[in-house]
This record gives structure tokens, sequence and C-alpha cells, in this order.
């Protein structure tokens, strides 16, 4: 099925019978690498979620939400998410060096911290900070550590957005770098907003309350994590459920898209425990002459260890509000305990509360349950384990030496942790599915392809590829022969089609495995051009859904 086409179709009554105009299986720009975009979407509006209705909401509606198996809707005929105002393929579908991961979504200049000039109060998140303009005049959002944990947070979004870029995400460009209140200054429009919601002039005296709450370094100046201003027209974060209506490029149900269904692999090696509309924002954009709106995961420094606050241990293990547990702590008097009490953690004050050797991927939980969130099936958290697998050692310890650590000790032990995490969360999910992968039929006539579950499963003991021509027209297909192997090579019988334009269907069964979703056949689909052949077509056979 191709993303987003209107399928042309003629319907003919005649004599009570209902006739449909064929439609081709695959179409010619198939597999589409880039999702259409093409309509203006100028008429979007700014639009605010507020944060204790999305809260409540998620924690005794959304919880109640019953997944409807629906195969994600924006994937191409490979089984893969194009590109998109969404996401961008990175980390797996090319290589991504130690050098390119460090600089991330960087593509501008650091800040000048030379001089700040405050403009703006900070409006939400836990961490002291403010909006200002930097020697050079560029606006930034700038934020502090917490005395108690100082390095944690600037340390643990800068490397995480990082790691989020890499896995596709749009990312706000950060830099850690320093505040110097002595040079500092206050814009004389800088305005803060009092308990009375009355706004005044900020003040002095505001400024040291912001610092009161930091982390200063000895020779007072503050260590901060700066956040570039976005371009365009913001307006606002977006929903885990349903579309943005003023958007005429957004047609796929958020929870229905695959990168959003994968945020619950990809939060849960990481700790991101705060999925909220909050934490993200859309902007009105313009690319190639129209307007665009873009979605940015703008905030992921709920993540790491500074997921959980100095008295909040259970991020990661429960919801804020779960109705079991919080009943057998409440008539067990408190002696009921939950998992997350008897968790032996490694501590530093700039990690936290991190570990890696009783994560359990399967059971990790943010702080409010999500519709794309719960939407997830088998072949979405297939896709999204491979792409947390493709980030080797070297890989980690480049994201995470971007924090900046004094205590290399910390930093080894946060580099460590995501280790560990990676390998739980590919244990658990590359399992789930067939998971045979990056599959190509060469000129000698051979089909290769690769396991992506071999690190953690015995391999099967014989693959079987059951070949046919396949008319790409009427969606049916002619058996040629099967061909088996040992090995994850495959001979083509010999009196496979070669002519140009000629589509083959191969389907390929494993035996031997002690694996029950390997037992599913992979359906597999190339077409054949004047260069070779071209695979259009992945078929996975999760149950469920619209699999074509």
């Amino acid at each position: 099925m191709a993303i987003q086409r209107l399928l042309a179709a003629a319907l003919i009554v005649a004599a009570g019978l209902v006739a449909t105009a064929a439609q081709p299986r695959f179409y010619s720009d198939d597999p589409l690498s880039r999702e259409p975009e093409s309509q203006d979407a100028s008429a979007a509006a700014p639009e605010d979620i507020g944060l204790m209705y999305e809260l409540a909401y998620n924690l005794f509606v959304t919880s109640d939400h019953k997944a409807s198996n629906t195969r994600a809707q924006n994937v191409n005929t490979i089984d893969e998410v194009p590109d998109s105002s969404w996401f961008t393929n990175r980390v797996l579908s090319r290589p991504i060096s130690a050098s390119e991961l460090a600089r991330g979504p960087v593509v501008g200049a650091r800040p000048a911290p030379e001089r700040w000039t405050i403009i703006r109060e900070k409006s939400a998140g836990a961490y002291p900070g403010f909006t200002a303009r930097d020697a050079n005049g560029e606006t930034w959002f700038v934020s502090f550590d917490l005395p108690a944990n100082p390095e944690g947070a600037s340390a643990s979004v800068v490397i995480a957005s990082k790691l989020f870029w890499a896995l596709g995400y749009n990312q706000v460009e950060l830099f850690i770098t320093k505040f110097d209140p002595r040079s500092a200054v206050i814009d004389s429009k800088a305005t803060k907003r009092r308990p009375s919601g009355d706004r005044t002039p900020f003040t002095r005296d505001d400024l040291d309350e912001v610092l009161e709450r930091a982390a200063p370094n000895a020779d007072g100046t503050y260590r901060v994590v700066a956040g570039r201003l976005l371009s365009g027209k913001v307006l606002g974060g977006f929903r885990y459920s349903g579309t943005r209506p003023d958007d005429p490029n957004d047609t796929v149900p958020h929870e229905h898209r695959r990168e959003l269904r994968a945020l619950r692999v990809f939060a849960s090696w990481l700790n991101l425990t705060d999925l909220k509309a909050g934490n993200t924002l859309d902007t009105l954009v313009t690319e190639n002459g129209r307007s665009v709106v873009k979605h940015v995961l703008q905030d992921v420094g709920s993540t790491f260890g500074m997921a959980n606050g100095e008295h909040e241990w259970d991020l990661g293990y429960e919801h804020f509000y779960q109705s079991g547990p919080s009943r057998r702590r409440l008539v067990s008097f408190g002696f009921w305990l939950s998992p997350w009490q008897t968790v032996p953690y490694e501590e530093y004050p700039a990690t936290g509360k991190f570990e890696g050797e009783r994560f359990d991927p399967t059971q990790w939980k943010p702080q409010t349950p999500t519709t794309a969130y719960m939407e997830m099936r088998a072949d979405d958290a297939f896709w999204a384990a491979r792409r947390v697998m493709a980030f080797d050692d070297e890989l980690i310890r480049a994201a995470v030496s971007t924090g900046e650590f004094g205590n290399k000790a910390a930093e080894a032990h946060l580099a460590s942790v995501l280790m560990q995490r990676r390998d739980a969360v590919g244990r658990a999910y590359l399992t789930g599915v067939n998971p045979l992968v990056n599959l190509r039929l060469d000129e000698t006539g051979t089909l290769r392809f690769d396991n992506a579950a071999a690190k953690f499963a015995e391999a099967p003991a014989e693959y079987e590829a059951a070949w046919a021509r396949f008319d790409n027209a009427t969606d049916t297909s002619a058996p040629i022969a099967k061909t088996q192997s040992r090995t994850m090579a495959i001979a083509a019988p010999a009196n496979l089609p070669s002519a140009p334009g000629t589509y083959i269907e191969v389907v390929i069964s494993t035996t031997g495995s002690t694996h029950p979703a390997w037992k599913q056949p992979l359906k597999t689909y190339f077409r054949r051009a004047a260069q070779g052949w071209t695979l259009v077509g992945v078929d996975r056979g999760v149950p469920g859904g619209d699999a074509k």
C-alpha cells in the first residue's frame, strides 16, 4: 500500500453486482522515501494544550484505551517509515560516525556567554532559568542545574538530544555553556508573572531568586544549558492521538504513526518518562516555497537518572497514578514493596537513579500513558529495537561525552547503563516477529538477508524460499519453485523471470526456531529493472490490520 494515495476506484453497478477497478499493488515510485506533504499549511494557528487537562485525561481516560491492533499507517511498502516533517531516517539507515553523533542537531554557532541580557522569565519546567540574548544578540532558552545534581540536568538534556536526533526526531540545538551574573543585564522590557497574575518588571531580586535554586561554580559563574530559539511561528505542542485539523498534511492519526508508537521503546531505553504535549512543539516554517508544520520533540531532559527527582524513585516503573499499586501500598500501610523500592542503584549526583540490570523495557512506564504508546504493535517495537541496537558502544560513549561531566566515573557509569539497557531492548523486541532484514537479490541469483535477532537467539535450522511470479495488476502470484538453505543465502530457481518490469514474490519460512513468531513466513516482493532487482515489498504478517 503506497502512503497517502487516494486509490482511484470506479464503482460500476450492474445487475445487482458491484465491480471495483483493479489497482496495482506497487507503484513506480515504491518504496517511498519521503512522505508526501504537498499542501500549504499557512492557515495553521497556535493552540494551547492544557497541562493539567492532558495529565488528568491520560491518567483516567487514555489509561482505559483498548489497542486497535491497527498496522502503522505511515509505513511504506517495505515496512519502513519515510522521511517527513516528523522524522528523518538516520541511525541504521546510514552510517553515523561518533563525531557526527556528538554534533547531533547543531548547525549554528555556539552562544556568546560574555554578556547575557535577560528578556523573559522561564514559564515551565522543573529547573530554574529564563530566556536571554547572548553577546551576539541571539535568543536562547537558558536553564540551570539544581544544587543536588550539579551537571545532571544540563548533561541529561544535551546527551538525550544527540540520541533522539540520531534516532530521527527533530531536536533543539543545545549547548553547555556558562552564565556569569556579574556581567548579566536585564532588558528594560523584561517582565515576570506574579502569583496574583499581574505582570511586573523582572528585577535583580528575581534573578537572585533563580540563582538561589541553581548550582554555582567555585568562581561565581554557573553552568547552564542554552537552547537556540527555533525558527518559524510557534503553534504549540502536538498530541499523541488524532490529527491537527488546521494542517492539511497531517492526515495520519498520531497514534498510528510508527515513529510516535516507537517512542515507547526509545523512551524506555533512555528513561524519558515525561511524554506529554508540553514537551513537544509544532512550528510553521517555509520549505520549498510553501508553509509546512514541523514537529519537534523539544524537551528530552527528563531522561536517564534525571527523570527521577530526589524523592521520586518510581518513575519508569509506574504512572503517576495506578490503582493497583497505590491500593496495595495503602491497605498494607506502606509495607507492600514496589519493584522500584528494592533496586540497588549506583548513584552519582550528575546521573541520579539510573540502572540497567533490572530494567525490563516491556514493563517500563512513563509518567502518564499516551494513545500512541498503547497502540504499539510487535512490528513497531521490532522497527524501534533495530535502531536502538544500531548504537554501538563507541556511539554511546560519544553521545555521553557531550554531557561534559567533571566526574569520569559518572560518565562511564551512564554509558555502561545505556549499553545494558540497549541490549535489554534488543532481547525483548527483536525476537517478537520474523527477524529477517536487509533482503537483496543479486545478479548471481542469490537471495541474501540478515537476522536482526542473531545476537540474542539461536539461528533457525533451515530457511526455505517459495518463489512465484507476481502479477502487480491483479495482486496474484503463480508458483515457480521452492529452494532451501542452512545459511542466510538462498539460491533462486533457474527459471526465475528476468525481463525488466517483472515482479516476483518470495515467501521465506524458517524451521527449527524456538521463537513462535519466527514461524510466520516473511513475504517479500522484488521488481526487475535493467540494473537488477529492487526490493519493493515486505510483509511480516503480524496479525491484525491491513498487511498490504
